[in-house]
C-alpha cells in the first residue's frame, strides 16, 4: 500500500479513493448519482511527477457534473450536518465564519477538527481532498492563544513591506499547525472615509501603501504556492472599490468614474496578482449600482483577461443571495453571479438548495458548462499546488508554533513599528522608567479592547478574550520599580505627585457593519470623563489611542502633553511601553489623514482639505515637525539593489529591484541608478523614474524611503527589450 506523506500528515491512497457507505436521504433533486470508482492506483492526477495541468485535465476528465458542482461550493463547518453530507454532495471547501469556533479552543482541537472533515472529504470515490478558508487577517485570530498582530491600519504605518511579508510568513505558520490551507487575507482596499467600519482593514487611503504591501501574499504562499511548508493560500479582497462606497456605508455603492476606480482601487490588486495571489474575494459593495458578485467586465473582463488572474474568485459570505436583495437563493441569482466569474460561492449555511439550483441551471443552459469546468480547473489547479492531493492532513510540526515567543517577539516588533507620535510637546515623551505613573483608560488593561475586531469572535469583545500583555502590563514590566505605576480605569485617585498620566483610551471592538459611524466620531463618554478626572490634576497627560482609525479629538487635544496613534496593535501590547520608554523611538507615519472634524470626511491625500494631521505624518524624539512628504536628505547610510527578472516575453520583461539597508542607521531616502542597455522602461510602481544620458535612476516614493538597518523595500518595473542583470548603484538620500 502505497503511503503519502509530506506537509500534512500520512494519507494512504486506499483511504484517500474509499467509498463511504452512506444510507443518508436527502431531497431527490439534490442528491448526486454516485460517481464511477476510481481505481486504487495507476491514475495520473494521483502522480505528483505530473504537470499540474495534466493532473487536473485527468482528474476532470472523470468528474461528474455532480463532482464539479460540489467544487464550486463553500460552506460553513457548523452548517454541515451531518458531516457525512461533505462527501455526499461532494463539497470542495469548508470554512468558519467570524463566529465559528471549536471546543475546547485552542491549536490542537483545530488540527484535529481539521484532519476529521479532511477525511470525510477523501471517502468520495475520486478522493478530492477539500479546502479550508478562515478569516486570519490579524494573525490566527479565531485561535485562542494565537500571536495576534496589530490590524493592517497599523501594518501599513509601518511603511515596512519587509515586516509585512514576516508576519505573512508566521500567520502560514500558525494556520498549518491547525491545519487550515487557505487565508481569506489580506485586505487590499484602500479606505477613503473613515465613518466605515472596515478602515482598520485597510493598509491606508492612497494606491501606493496597500500596493506595497502585498508582500503579506508572499508571506503567506511563499515564493511559489506549495512550492516550500506552511505555504497557505492567499485572498485578496474585497474586489473592488468597498473603500470608496459613498458615505463610507459597509456594503454601500462606489460612486466613481471609471478612471478614477482604476487610479485608486485596482493597483493593489494588480500588485496581488503580479505576486501570484491565489484567490480574491469580491465585495458586497456595488460600483455605480453594479454588485461586485454580478459584475462581469470587473470580474471576467479586467481581473481575469486584463490583470491574467488565473486563480480562483471566491464569493462573500451569503453574498449571491443578497444579490436580488430578498432571502433565500434563487437560480437567477446564482447564474448572474458564476456567469460573471465567481468560481467558488461561499454559500455558506443551504448548500443543497443552493447545488440543487445551480444544477438546475447548468441544466437548462443558462450556466455553460465551459464556465463551469473553467471554474473547477481554477479550484483544482490550487488544491494540486498546494500539495493537498499528496499531504492532505495537518503538519503537526507546526502546531507548536501557534503563539510561540519568537511569533509574539515578531508581532511586537510591528508594534513597536506601527506606533505614530502626533504630539510630544515640551518633549514629555520618553518617560523616564524611574517616574512615578498614573494609568487609566478603559483599553489600558484590557486585551480584548486593544485587539479590535475579528479576535476570538467576528465582532471581538471587551476582556480577557484571549492571552497576550495588556499595555498596562507592559508599562508596569518595563517601568524600574513597578509599585509607582498606579492603576485606575476611571482616573480616581490621581493627585499632583504624579510625574505623568497614561490615558489609553478609543475605540471598543467592532467589526463591518457595526463599526460604521455615521453620527459621529468621537470618544465615548467614559473616556471624556476619565480624561477630564486626569486633567483636572494638573498632572501632564499622555494619550495612547487605541482605535482602528483617527477620531474626531481637535477638541481634546490642546489638554494632552502627547499623542500616539497605537491603532489596534494585538496581543503584544509592551511594544506600546517599548515606544512610550523610549526603547524604541517612534517611526511610524500616518497611513491615512487625520481629519480637524468629521465632517470633513471624507477627506484624503491631495483633496485640498486641511487636515490636523496629514498623510505621512509622524514625530520620532529627535525631532518636533516633520514635513509628511520629506524630500530625500544625505545620510551616512548604505545600501545595495539587487535586480530580479520576474517574468520575459519575446521584445519586453518585468523586473523586481530590492533596496537593502546594509548600514547601521536608518535610511531616509535612496536612489538606484542603472544603464538599460537599450531597454526602455514603459511603466513603474513603487519609485519615482528619471532618465538623463542613458542612464536611469529610481528614487524612493513618499512611502518607503524610510528603511531600518538590515531591512528592504522594493520597486517594480515593465520594460521593452532583453531582460539581464544590470550594474546597479545604490545611494542613500
Amino acid at each position: 500500500m502505497r503511503l503519502l506523506t509530506g506537509r500534512r500528515g500520512p494519507v494512504t491512497a486506499a483511504l484517500a479513493l474509499c467509498v463511504a457507505a452512506l444510507t443518508l436521504v436527502g431531497p431527490a433533486a439534490a442528491v448526486p448519482e454516485p460517481a464511477p470508482r476510481a481505481a486504487v492506483a495507476g491514475l495520473s492526477y494521483q502522480d505528483a511527477s505530473l504537470p499540474v495541468a495534466d493532473r487536473v485535465d485527468d482528474l476532470m476528465s472523470r468528474m461528474t457534473l455532480d463532482d464539479k458542482l460540489g467544487q464550486m461550493t463553500q460552506i460553513e463547518k457548523d452548517a454541515l450536518v451531518p458531516r457525512s453530507d461533505l462527501a455526499t454532495y461532494r463539497i470542495g471547501s469548508v470554512l468558519s465564519g467570524g463566529d465559528s469556533t471549536v471546543s475546547p479552543n485552542n491549536a490542537q482541537t483545530w488540527a484535529d477538527t481539521y484532519d476529521s472533515i479532511q477525511r470525510t472529504a477523501l471517502t468520495t470515490s475520486l478522493g478530492i481532498p477539500m479546502i479550508y478558508g478562515i478569516d486570519a487577517v490579524h494573525g490566527h485570530n479565531a485561535v485562542r492563544g494565537a500571536t495576534l498582530f496589530p490590524h493592517n491600519i497599523g501594518l501599513g504605518a509601518t511603511r515596512d513591506p519587509a515586516l509585512v511579508q514576516r508576519v505573512g510568513r508566521a500567520v502560514a505558520e500558525e494556520m498549518s499547525g491547525t491545519g487550515i490551507d487557505w487565508d481569506f487575507a489580506p485586505c487590499l482596499c484602500v479606505a477613503r472615509n473613515d465613518r466605515w467600519g472596515r478602515t482598520y482593514e485597510s493598509y491606508g487611503e492612497t494606491a501606493e501603501l496597500p500596493s506595497v504591501m502585498t508582500t503579506f501574499v508572499s508571506g503567506l504562499q511563499g515564493d511559489t504556492l506549495g512550492a516550500g511548508p506552511a505555504s497557505v493560500l492567499a485572498t485578496a479582497k474585497h474586489y473592488l472599490g468597498d473603500g470608496g462606497t459613498t458615505g463610507g456605508v459597509d456594503q454601500g455603492n462606489t460612486e466613481l468614474s471609471e478612471a478614477e476606480l482604476r487610479a485608486i482601487h485596482l493597483p493593489p490588486f494588480k500588485e496581488a496578482v503580479r505576486r501570484g495571489v491565489g484567490s480574491v474575494m469580491l465585495s458586497y459593495s456595488s460600483w455605480n449600482g453594479v454588485r461586485s458578485h454580478a459584475n462581469r467586465y470587473l470580474v471576467t473582463d479586467v481581473l481575469k483577461g486584463e490583470l491574467g488572474f488565473t486563480g480562483f474568485v471566491v464569493s462573500d459570505w451569503a453574498a449571491v443571495d443578497q444579490l436580488d436583495g430578498q432571502s433565500g437563493f434563487t437560480g437567477a441569482e446564482i447564474s448572474t453571479a458564476v456567469n460573471a466569474g465567481v468560481d467558488m460561492v461561499m454559500v455558506p449555511h443551504d448548500y443543497r438548495k443552493f447545488l440543487t439550483l445551480l444544477r438546475g441551471e447548468v441544466t437548462a443552459g443558462r450556466v455553460p458548462q465551459s464556465r463551469i469546468d473553467d471554474a473547477n480547473r481554477r479550484v483544482l489547479t490550487k488544491k494540486f499546488q498546494l500539495g493537498l492531493f499528496e499531504r492532505p492532513f495537518t503538519d503537526r510540526s507546526y502546531t507548536a508554533t501557534v503563539g510561540s515567543v519568537t511569533h509574539r517577539d515578531l508581532a511586537r516588533q510591528a508594534v513597536r513599528e506601527s506606533q505614530v507620535l502626533v504630539k510630544n510637546e515640551g518633549g514629555i515623551l520618553p518617560l523616564a522608567k524611574s517616574a512615578k505613573l498614573f494609568v487609566a483608560g478603559k483599553s489600558a488593561d484590557d486585551i480584548g479592547n486593544q485587539s479590535g475586531g475579528w479576535t476570538v469572535g467576528w465582532q471581538g469583545g471587551s476582556g480577557p478574550v484571549t492571552d497576550g500583555t495588556t499595555v498596562l502590563r507592559g508599562i508596569r514590566a518595563a517601568a524600574t520599580d513597578a509599585s509607582r505605576v498606579t492603576y485606575d480605569r476611571y482616573g480616581n485617585g490621581i493627585d499632583a505627585s504624579y510625574g505623568a498620566a497614561v490615558a489609553v483610551v478609543g475605540e471598543a471592538p467592532y467589526a463591518e457593519g457595526k463599526g460604521d459611524r455615521p453620527n459621529g466620531m468621537t470618544l465615548d463618554q467614559e473616556d471624556l470623563q476619565t480624561l477630564a478626572r486626569l486633567k483636572a490634576s494638573g498632572v501632564p497627560v499622555v494619550v495612547v489611542l487605541v482605535s482602528g482609525r483617527p477620531l474626531d479629538i481637535s477638541a481634546q487635544l490642546p489638554d494632552w502633553k502627547a499623542l500616539l496613534a497605537s491603532w489596534l496593535p494585538g496581543t503584544e501590547g509592551a511594544g506600546v511601553s517599548d515606544v512610550l520608554f523610549g526603547d524604541y523611538a517612534p517611526t511610524g507615519k500616518l497611513p491615512v489623514t487625520w481629519m480637524k472634524s468629521v465632517s470633513q470626511q471624507p477627506i484624503n491625500k491631495g483633496d485640498g482639505k486641511t487636515a490636523l494631521f496629514p498623510y505621512g505624518y509622524g514625530l520620532t524624539y529627535d525631532a518636533t515637525a516633520p514635513d509628511p512628504d520629506p524630500t530625500p536628505t544625505p545620510t551616512h547610510g548604505a545600501c545595495t539593489a539587487q535586480f530580479r527578472t520576474v517574468s520575459s516575453w519575446q521584445g519586453g520583461y518585468q523586473a523586481e529591484v530590492t533596496v537593502k539597508n546594509t548600514g547601521s542607521a536608518a535610511l531616509t531616502g535612496w536612489s538606484v541608478a542603472w544603464d538599460p542597455a537599450g531597454s526602455t522602461v514603459s511603466s513603474l510602481w513603487n519609485g519615482l523614474l528619471t532618465t538623463a544620458q542613458d542612464r536611469a535612476t529610481v528614487r524612493n516614493a513618499a512611502f518607503n524611503g524610510s528603511v531600518l538597518p538590515g531591512a528592504t523595500t522594493s520597486f517594480g518595473f515593465t520594460a521593452s527589450g532583453t531582460a539581464g542583470t544590470p550594474a546597479s548603484q545604490c545611494t542613500p538620500g
